[in-house]
């Protein structure tokens, strides 16, 4: 009994750890996918190296610890993510083509449920939905891997500088010069603050009420007055991506016909509000997946709409229904 005890109230202890981590291997590897199979590594090989550990470090830190090395890894041995924006310009709609780029590894969405451990400061918890951003975890993919772990535990996850340089065996020279050039490196993207998905204020419960009742109606201008100016429009797997209302509104009303008549059931992912958008089925008997839609809200509008099509991906992992009754 004495050892089950043990081993039940190991299991307990890193299974505690595991969305934060999760949350951590997401920022690093920009899959949500790869982020569980990475602490899913982490939790073996600190079960099977446990009785190595002396507690010279706390069992959080030795956790991050092997996390980052199992991350480094990854990343060694592929590709980074990207988004259609990381790729190309924007295409003007006469010219828009849907083709998908086989070669490219998409960055993924992710639920919050995944990623986000619950925290009782509300500036903690903040910090940590910016920081799973689909923009904000973009721009993390073109930083180096050790200066992303860095700029990781440092900024987000609010680590000492002498901590780190521990964690990954250097210097604390070495990880402030790291920093440095990391905060060098994001400065060159557009990161600026969109809104929090939760609790929506009811400013911004009113907005998404009104994208339901205009992308459901497909209505362009009650759309279209719902959008930024510069607001953007992607599609991955596909590498098109369409800015501003002219485009967005020729490819809905074009190609996009096929979204007319679609239901959408809402969700949060990456710290934004989200929709599964259901298509109506072949057989004409209900709604079946069609897209998950991230939206990014920017003051009173919306300033990013990103349609992820892979619903076989992406519908399971959301716990989203597989089908919707033709009464919606």
């Amino acid at each position: 009994m004495g050892d089950l005890a043990t081993t039940q109230d190991l299991e307990s202890r890193l299974e505690g750890y595991r969305t934060e981590l999760t949350g951590y291997c997401y920022r690093m590897l920009g899959s949500a996918f790869e982020a569980e199979d990475a602490v899913q590594d982490t939790m073996v090989r600190a079960w099977k190296s446990f009785e190595k550990f002396e507690g010279r470090s706390s069992l959080r830190s030795w956790l991050y610890r092997i996390a980052t090395n199992v991350c480094l890894d990854m990343l060694n041995a592929g590709n980074r993510r990207a988004r259609p924006m990381d790729l190309t310009d924007a295409t003007p709609v006469a010219q828009a083509q849907l083709t998908a780029r086989s070669e490219i590894t998409w960055l993924e969405p992710v639920p919050d449920g995944r990623v986000l451990p619950s925290v009782a400061d509300p500036a903690d918890t903040a910090v940590a939905r910016e920081s799973i951003r689909l923009a904000f975890v973009a721009a993390l993919q073109h930083l180096p891997p050790k200066q992303r772990a860095v700029l990781i535990l440092r900024e987000v996850l609010a680590w000492k500088a002498a901590e780190v340089a521990e964690l990954l065996g250097t210097s604390v020279a070495s990880v402030n010069s790291a920093l440095q050039r990391a905060r060098a490196t994001l400065a060159e993207y557009d990161l600026s603050d969109s809104d929090p998905a939760d609790p929506l204020d009811r400013e911004q419960q009113k907005l998404l009420e009104r994208y339901v009742a205009a992308f459901e109606g497909y209505d362009m201008q009650a759309l279209t007055a719902l959008l930024r100016e510069d607001a953007t429009m992607s599609m991955p797997p596909y590498d098109l991506w369409l800015r501003g209302h002219d485009d967005i509104v020729g490819w809905m009303l074009n190609v996009g016909e096929v979204c007319r008549g679609s239901k959408l059931v809402p969700t949060v992912a990456n710290g934004s509000p989200a929709f599964a958008q259901y298509h109506t089925s072949r057989d004409g008997e209900g709604y079946e997946p069609w897209a998950l839609i991230v939206l990014e809200i920017a003051g009173s509008r919306i300033g990013a709409m990103d349609f992820y099509l892979d619903t076989k991906r992406w519908f399971p992992l959301f716990g989203l229904p597989e089908r919707l009754s033709a009464g919606g």
